[in-house]
């Protein structure tokens, strides 16, 4: 039996007081605020009444801390899913700001629609359509939950939506800890709710691109 709806949760906030573009460098954890918001999202999914079935989670430590608070709730064991985890990016490790101060960088934006700075946007869209397809026909019933990042969330939202994947990355509607769901008609998929249940006022977010 398929799943009944699938959602997708954005990782709680980070703890970067330098404000690097961390990307997928190892050893970035959540911050205090950021296991609260975690514990919201979770608390969110499980106030709709709903059974979870299967949890999934990107490699990464931030999006493996933010689905412990699931597993304890829904007594799963998360699955780790790499096609699930943040895209690559040029500018990891530094700081955007400074980074668009120096000329010798404005060779990566020469191409937004690519984008020219990273994983290219369609290659994102296919993996993260493929890791749900195949959470979605796995699932003995029930809901899943996929825990990854905002530009992998934010990129599956404009491909099932059948809109232009080129866009701002400063536009998205992905905050932290929030959860995007869907459910799948054959082989279509359609978003069905947004929310996000943590307070994120005053939160650091700068962590990729």
């Amino acid at each position: 039996m398929p799943a009944k709806r699938l959602h997708l949760v954005r990782h709680g906030e980070v703890h970067n007081p330098s404000r690097v573009l961390y990307g997928r460098l190892p050893d970035y954890h959540l911050s205090t605020a950021g296991r609260r918001m975690a514990q919201a999202a979770a608390d969110h999914v499980g106030s709709l009444g709903r059974p979870v079935s299967a949890l999934y989670s990107s490699p990464l430590e931030r999006a493996q801390e933010s689905a412990e608070p699931f597993a304890e709730r829904f007594d799963l064991v998360p699955e780790i899913d790499i096609r699930v985890i943040e895209p690559t990016n040029v500018f990891e490790g530094t700081q955007m700001r400074r980074s668009l101060m120096n000329p010798m960088n404005w060779w990566h934006l020469r191409q937004p629609s690519v984008p020219s700075w990273g994983e290219p946007y369609t290659s994102i869209a296919e993996r993260m359509l493929g890791a749900m397809d195949e959470a979605w026909t796995a699932a003995d019933g029930g809901d899943v939950v996929m825990v990854s990042h905002q530009a992998p969330i934010w990129i599956t939202h404009l491909r099932v939506a059948g809109l232009p994947l080129r866009h701002d990355p400063r536009t998205r509607r992905c905050a932290l800890s929030s959860v995007t769901s869907f459910e799948r008609v054959g082989d279509v998929w359609r978003e069905v709710a947004y929310a996000e249940p943590a307070a994120t006022d005053g939160a650091v977010d700068v962590g990729a691109v």
